[in-house]
């Protein structure tokens, strides 16, 4: 088994596991062992601090992935110096910022809820722990070492929340601890995670910087407007929130959102395949290659992302009765949220072409245009509507985002995603959400949901096998039957 193909699949695996154990926190131990208005200052916290990252990293994790093979070896040592300090362009006047200014921006984002005041500098150190995280992992992909980090950012926080939220439920430690140890959770990932960076390539420091040093900086701030675009629209809401309702509506919101994003885990997966491939294709100027994959892609997360969302709205009272009532009125923000995702899916490899093309600096000023769009709704609905509110301007922008992606990739590669089968498809969801609308079960919510969804799978992977919707979906049954069969 080569190198990438193993460490992608021990990726996968590292993802999925994370997933799991997030979901464990999320739906169960924080619902049920921390108060709600902690549990929606924590995701005050945690969302704030993602919404720092890029501009703390300074988009080096994505320049250094980007310029490290280009650097001749007499140069790497430069570069990776330059790379080691380039985000304290980014830290420094936001340590100051909060150092000088900590009375009036707490004040700023404290005026309906008074508690996050004193949370300031816990923002502060999480972006800045997140920002180097992101850097040393870097460093370990371009040395062709990925699983390690994964395993640290998708399983050991989320593992150590998990520890943290059982020594608070056995009065082993308090709540200011709690919190306290939270932050120093996400300091201790990033010092493991750069020690053993350090391993792969010790860094001599050399202030001798590569030739191309402006163009490296440059790109780097390139990076810091995507990222900055792409972190927005997934965290600004719960952001904002703080600014319009009580903390605790925040921790009320993540729940309904993280259900909602079951459905871009298939995506996340693919996407580690279809990337390379994308390049490659855009690489070579093969366009029929580059159209048949743009349609499978879509395809194929379609039916995965959609059956999901369809499983998910369905079960999705019976899943509501196993967590704490608080946390049960968010059906509008699932379905919207969860919409979202879908439509995300549905434009398959779209990121990847866009990004491996010439014009991804037009995809950077779309998303800087999304990420002001996004804002400028949430300051408009959540007044109005709420945290429904908050889901409806997530579910508008990317709407919008989405139509102009498609838009552009037509116009630029004259390809679209969507075939006969998408909509064959999407008769098929629509037609086993009505089916199976008002089909409930008297017994246990576990057993409901589990037998609600095998009957849905059964007759959902029965349509697309018997009238052949799917190649792939038919080719991998084909498959396991023959297999199978006596």
């Amino acid at each position: 088994m080569g190198v990438v193909l193993k460490q992608s699949i021990q990726n996968l695996i590292y993802t999925y596991v994370g997933f799991f154990v997030a979901a464990i926190n999320t739906l169960f131990l924080y619902t049920k062992i921390l108060p709600d208005e902690y549990y929606g200052l924590v995701t005050f916290i945690m969302a704030s601090g993602a919404i720092l990252m890029p501009l703390m990293a300074f988009g080096v994790h994505n320049t250094l992935v980007k310029f490290f093979s280009f650097c001749r070896e007499e140069e790497k040592d430069g570069f990776l110096t330059l790379m080691i300090f380039t985000p304290l362009l980014g830290i420094m006047p936001l340590a100051l910022l909060v150092l000088f200014g900590y009375n009036p921006v707490g004040n700023l984002i404290s005026k309906v809820n008074p508690i996050v005041k004193d949370f300031l500098w816990y923002i502060f150190l999480v972006g800045l722990s997140m920002a180097y995280f992101e850097v040393f992992n870097a460093w370990c992909k371009v040395h062709m070492k990925s699983v390690f980090g994964n395993f640290m950012k998708e399983v050991f926080a989320r593992v150590g929340v998990s520890i943290l939220l059982g020594l608070f439920y056995f009065d082993v430690i308090s709540l200011d601890a709690f919190l306290k140890l939270l932050v120093g959770l996400h300091l201790l990932r990033t010092i493991i995670i750069m020690i053993y960076a350090f391993t792969l390539r010790y860094p001599k420091l050399n202030f001798h910087f590569p030739g191309h040093t402006k163009e490296i900086l440059y790109y780097s701030l390139l990076i810091i407007l995507g990222g900055s675009a792409a972190l927005v629209l997934l965290e600004i809401d719960k952001v904002m929130l703080n600014q319009f309702v009580s903390i605790e509506n925040v921790a009320y919101y993540s729940v309904a959102v993280y259900i909602a994003t079951v459905i871009i885990v298939p995506s996340r997966a693919m996407h580690q395949i279809t990337y390379p491939l994308t390049a490659e294709l855009l690489n070579l100027g093969d366009m029929e290659g580059l159209k048949k994959l743009y349609q499978r892609s879509s395809l194929t997360l379609f039916i995965a992302s959609g059956i999901l969302f369809v499983l998910i709205i369905l079960n999705l009272n019976d899943l509501y009765s196993l967590i704490p009532e608080n946390y049960r009125s968010g059906f509008t923000i699932v379905f919207l949220i969860g919409l979202a995702k879908v439509l995300d899916s549905i434009l398959g490899n779209n990121n990847s072409i866009l990004f491996n093309s010439q014009y991804y600096k037009t995809v950077l000023v779309f998303g800087v245009g999304l990420a002001i769009l996004t804002i400028v709704l949430n300051y408009w609905l959540i007044p109005k509507m709420g945290m429904e509110g908050a889901a409806l301007a997530s579910f508008v922008s990317i709407l919008i985002f989405n139509v102009v992606k498609l838009v552009f990739v037509k116009m630029k590669f004259d390809i679209l995603p969507f075939t006969q089968a998408t909509f064959k498809v999407l008769a098929t969801l629509v037609l086993l959400a009505v089916l199976f609308h008002l089909v409930q079960f008297p017994f246990h919510p576990v057993i409901n949901i589990m037998l609600k969804s095998a009957l849905i799978m059964l007759m959902y992977v029965g349509i697309l096998y018997r009238f052949e919707i799917s190649e792939d979906v038919t080719g991998i049954l084909s498959k396991w039957l023959k297999k199978n069969t006596p």
